[in-house]
């Protein structure tokens, strides 16, 4: 039953010891020339000027809120439609109540006006 499983574990392996390499061979190939300019913080091509524990407006959020809801929406509808004729109505009835709640998170969205632009 593990003999099933060697071919994965030598992908793995060497997937990570070429990854390995070409991490050290970066830091051994690299040239090491730090300056201050390297190393001051960068941040939109100019310093910065407010506390990095300021509030963010609350539409950053429902942006993200916005993207989480349709990435999951057709995340998981491709694999759907393609058993759909195997699940039935059970398969039906459940995407019907995922893409609901999916659905609310909208117009939750819409309410609070995350898709007006200024």
């Amino acid at each position: 039953m593990l003999e099933n499983y060697l071919p994965i574990l030598i992908f793995i392996l060497v997937g990570l010891a070429v990854g390995g390499m070409m991490i050290m061979l970066g830091f051994i190939l690299a040239p090491n020339r730090p300056d201050s300019e390297k190393l001051s913080p960068y941040e939109c091509g100019f310093e910065a000027f407010e506390d990095a524990r300021m509030k963010f407006d609350v539409r950053y959020y429902l942006v993200a809120i916005l993207f989480i809801i349709f990435d999951l929406e057709i995340a998981f509808l491709f694999p759907w439609a393609i058993v759909l004729k195997e699940i039935g109505w059970f398969g039906f009835i459940a995407m019907s109540l995922f893409l609901g709640i999916l659905v609310i998170g909208f117009i939750y969205e819409w309410k609070k006006g995350a898709l007006e632009w200024e």
